[in-house]
Order: structure tokens, then C-alpha cells, then sequence
């Protein structure tokens, strides 16, 4: 099978269900920054050591890919589709963000309160991971930016925004896991 089909070179996609549309809708960037995120999160993946300290954070990234893998789905999927049994959409699992959540807790509990901003870096995972979170508020914006025009299902726009949150985080947790110094900003440099 070949990669290319040729049928995008007038600037046209498909999206689930067969409809086409300009590759500049508002549903194609939608997914496409998710896509994007998902990248991210990859490029974080293979910054992470394979410390045992690590390895639970490996998973939950791993985990996160997938659910962004149904997230693309979901926005790939105009609202009009026909919901035949060959062209229904996954769903997000239910317990995604509760999932976020916990982890988000757990590893704040172990991490000093920040009482500064802090700039993206640390180690080259911990600002991975930053870079990411940069990626998924995009992802995000054009979710909210889609959601203006066409129903977006509600739990789309939760994950991403509690997703954001984990990866500030998962990039704080890392550093401190690591070993690594996190810059604190000053507003009077």
C-alpha cells in the first residue's frame, strides 16, 4: 500500500465519515494540533531516562497518546455523520480526566509551591514536557476555536484543558525526579 493517495493535493482532507473539506478548516487544525501534541508528547517520551522513578510517568504518557489518538477521532468527526456501525467514532474514555486528575495530585505532593512563574526548561525532559503543554494550550484554542462554529463534545474540551495542567506538572515532577533545577522568573532582571 502506498502512502500517498493524491486526493489532498487540491488542498482538500477527508474527515471520518468521507465528507471533504478545505485543508484549513477549523476541524482539520483542531485535529491536527492534537496530532501535533501527540508528536510532542513522543518527543517528551524519548527524553524520559528509564529510571525506575520514571517508569509510572512513561506509562501515563503512553496512556495519554492513545486517549489523544480518540480525541483526533472525535474531532475528525463532523457532527452530521452517520453513525453506522463502519463509521462510529470512539469515545473518550469516561475516567480520563478523573485519571489526569489523580496524577496531577499525586505528583504535586511531592513538589515544592511554587510562589514564582518558572521558565520552560530543567532537563531536556522536563522541557520536553514544557514544550508539550505549549502544544496542547494550541490544541486547546483550536478546539475552543472549532467548538464556536460545530458541536465539540464537552469532554474534548475538559481533557485538553486538564491535560495542559498535567504536562506543567509532569515537567515540574520530572525535573525534580531528575535531579534537575528549575529557573525561577524574576520580573526584576
Amino acid at each position: 500500500m502506498k502512502i500517498y493517495t493524491r486526493t489532498g493535493d487540491k488542498g482538500e482532507t477527508g474527515l471520518w465519515g468521507g465528507a471533504r473539506v478545505p485543508k484549513n478548516n477549523r476541524r482539520v487544525a483542531a485535529y491536527g494540533d492534537v496530532d501535533e501534541l501527540n508528536c510532542a508528547l513522543g518527543a517528551a517520551l524519548a527524553e524520559i531516562e528509564p529510571q525506575e522513578n520514571l517508569r509510572d510517568l512513561r506509562g501515563e504518557l503512553r496512556r495519554i497518546q492513545e486517549e489523544l489518538f480518540v480525541i483526533g477521532a472525535v474531532l475528525a468527526s463532523p457532527p452530521d455523520i452517520k453513525k453506522s456501525a463502519s463509521s462510529r467514532t470512539p469515545a473518550l474514555d469516561a475516567g480520563a480526566v478523573k485519571r489526569l486528575e489523580s496524577a496531577i495530585d499525586s505528583m504535586t505532593a511531592v513538589l515544592e509551591p511554587l510562589s514564582n512563574f518558572i521558565l520552560p526548561g530543567g532537563g531536556k525532559a522536563g522541557a520536553a514536557l514544557h514544550w508539550a503543554r505549549a502544544v496542547c494550550r494550541r490544541a486547546e484554542r483550536s478546539a475552543v476555536a472549532l467548538a464556536s462554529d460545530e458541536a465539540v463534545g464537552s469532554e474534548v474540551l475538559v481533557y485538553l484543558n486538564r491535560l495542559s495542567d498535567y504536562l506543567f506538572i509532569a515537567a515540574r515532577w520530572t525535573n525534580h525526579q531528575s535531579g534537575k533545577t528549575e529557573t525561577l522568573w524574576s520580573a526584576s532582571k
